[in-house]
């Protein structure tokens, strides 16, 4: 969750530590700070609450030395309260460091250590920091090495030893670190988007592995009684340094939604052959389909919606059970999975701690697993048996919109191929699913082009405390999105509620005003919404209805109706989702909020 940079090298330190800082804004984070290495050996740490940019006319104010070597930090709050003795980097004797992640054992640790009363933090990385202190006699990766034998939890650490000048060294276990050697002197950072200003290729720091960065060289060293040195894996980045910059847009959000389709096509396209699903270039065998007697989805926040999806399209086809579990608890539920069960797992950035240990689990219990995730090299993706790389390419918005487009093509994709090698379409019906499946692309740009329409719908939320999302079927499952979608970054109250089980309840909170977005695109079960949508209405509710172009809907049925193009009813989720994204996008808009950074979230969520 929290950002980390770090940099070795020629150049001025100050410099490139902020501008990374400020590349890894969307990340979520409250407070921000940089340790720099000064050319008299000493180290500075400067570090405040706030955004980065305030950090930045603190360090223009303090900072008048020059620096070649630094690591910076920003923080998102779990152990103490947001403050700057909280921020990071933490100074303790000869140690400087940052860290993502969470020490489980942390209150141990101080009373093992003796470090009460000794540390001015309430962090839980700083006692890692003590730690290392004491345990220090002269040899980094020794007293590194015995740090990690100590530490319960994950963690990523960037340090710097007061008698080590222009070194810098990395370690990780679960949270991520990538790293990059350049003409300009080499870099550690949380997030690829802090490297690509200088350069393409980097690779992930392996888990439980020191890293070395010295000014033009990067060591790797195993953790045996040698410190053997290993050469790590070099990786390219697949999509253009434009593709992390606004490019005109007011917010990467609004950037991000308009960039579906382009990513839609990249995903789902090179999987087509002979107008079928093909994954062969992916290395996925057809067994992975035919062998498992159900399936499991596991993921978090918006990927678990995109699996509630896949879940509703899914099962009425293969005639097999598909579970949907959010991550986080899977593992303390003693789910039911085995050698005959397929475990998807979709995670965006493939480090969502939650996920990954849920893929853990699932390997253990002997099932299949299969990613699907955004990130090339990334843990989640290295630890899965098979893996489905989306091509969205970066998103930086907090509030994932083209992430969730891609992971739905991606498990419409599994659908379709996995329907064919189990005898449940025919090679023209896969074909005519693939078919209608790219007529989504189209019907979102059709949307795209009513953004002006949409946007009047944010008038009638803006200055709501709740909102209510309603649908059945597929319909139902598309909502769960488009209520999170709207929370997260306008702060309204949204719950989606299946239609049907208004009366158990939920209509209960119907009132004069109060919204309620109605999705009604599936036909089989379009007159029973209707009578949802005349039942909110005849208690005053707002209703604002998303459907398609053909439906004989009365107009006085809703307040406002926004109709999408008619295509089949399977694959309406696209274009309603850009529909009910740039809903939420115009309201947080409207009330001048943060859109790519709403309050107390982060982008990846590396701690439990």
């Amino acid at each position: 969750m929290c950002g980390i940079i770090g940099y070795t090298g020629p150049l001025g330190a100050k410099k490139i530590l902020l501008n990374g800082l400020a590349c890894l804004e969307y990340r979520g984070y409250d407070s921000a700070g940089i340790a720099l290495y000064m050319e008299d050996d000493s180290i500075q740490v400067i570090k405040k609450t706030g955004k980065v940019k305030a950090l930045k006319e603190y360090c223009d104010q303090t900072v008048h030395k020059v620096s070649h070597c630094g690591i910076g930090h920003t923080r998102w709050a779990t152990h103490g309260g947001v403050t700057d003795e909280n921020a990071h980097p933490h100074r303790v004797g000869h140690v400087t460091l940052i860290h993502n992640g969470i020490i489980e054992n942390y209150h141990e640790l101080t009373e093992q250590f003796h470090l009460e009363g000794t540390l001015v933090s309430q962090t839980d990385s700083e006692v890692a920091a003590g730690v290392l202190n004491q345990l220090y006699q002269g040899d980094p990766l020794a007293a590194i090495r015995e740090l990690l034998s100590f530490l319960n939890g994950s963690f990523s650490f960037c340090i710097m030893f007061d008698d080590q000048p222009g070194n810098i060294y990395a370690v990780r276990n679960v949270s991520p670190l990538v790293a990059a050697t350049t003409n300009s002197g080499t870099l550690v950072a949380s997030d690829l988007t802090a490297l690509i200003p200088y350069t393409k290729d980097y690779f992930v720091v392996p888990e439980e592995k020191i890293v070395k960065l010295s000014p033009y060289k990067i060591s790797v060293y195993d953790l045996d009684d040698n410190f053997t040195r290993i050469s790590p894996e070099i990786m390219t980045i697949n999509w253009d340094t434009d593709a992390a910059m606004k490019n005109g847009y007011p917010h990467f959000m609004l950037k991000e939604i308009h960039e579906q389709p382009e990513a839609l096509k990249k995903t789902i396209l090179p999987r087509i052959s002979q107008g079928l699903p093909d994954f062969s270039d992916d290395g996925i065998p057809d067994r992975i389909f035919t062998d498992c007697s159900r399936i499991h989805i596991v993921a978090c926040g918006t990927a678990m919606y995109a699996g509630m999806v896949a879940r509703a399209l899914m099962e009425p086809v293969l005639r097999i059970p598909v579970s949907v579990t959010i991550a986080s608890e899977f593992r303390y539920e003693n789910p039911l999975v085995d050698e005959h069960t397929l475990v998807i797992v979709i995670s965006q950035s493939g480090e969502t701690i939650d996920t990954l240990a849920a893929l853990r689990l699932a390997k253990e219990y002997g099932s299949k697993t299969l990613s699907i995730v955004n990130v090339k090299g990334s843990t989640i993706a290295r630890e899965s048996d098979y893996v489905l790389y989306t091509h969205a390419g970066p998103e930086i918005a907090v509030a994932s919109t083209k992430a969730y487009s891609v992971q739905l093509a991606a498990l419409y994709l599994i659908s379709c191929r996995m329907s064919l090698v189990r005898g449940k379409y025919s090679k023209e019906q896969s074909q005519a699913f693939l078919a209608d499946m790219l007529e989504a692309i189209p019907a979102i740009e059709t949307m795209l082009e009513q953004k002006d329409f949409i946007k009047t719908t944010s008038s009638h939320l803006m200055d709501q405390s709740d909102a209510f999302f309603i649908g059945r079927g597929l319909d139902y499952a598309f909502s769960l999105e488009g209520a999170l979608k709207l929370k997260e970054i306008s702060y309204i109250h949204a719950e989606a509620q299946a239609a049907g089980e208004l009366k158990h309840g939920t209509i209960a909170l119907i009132a004069d005003d109060v919204p309620v977005i109605a999705i009604a695109t599936q036909q089989h079960v379009l007159s029973k919404l209707i009578s949802n949508i005349r039942e909110v209405k005849a208690r005053g509710a707002f209703v604002i209805l998303l459907t398609k172009e053909m439906a004989a809907i009365d107009e006085n049925l809703a307040d406002i109706i926004i109709r999408i193009p008619n295509i089949d009813d399977r694959f309406t989720v696209f274009p309603i989702a850009v529909v009910l994204q740039l809903i939420a996008y115009y309201t947080s808009v409207a009330k001048d909020l943060d859109v790519d950074q709403p309050r107390n979230l982060a982008k990846s969520v590396t701690v439990e």
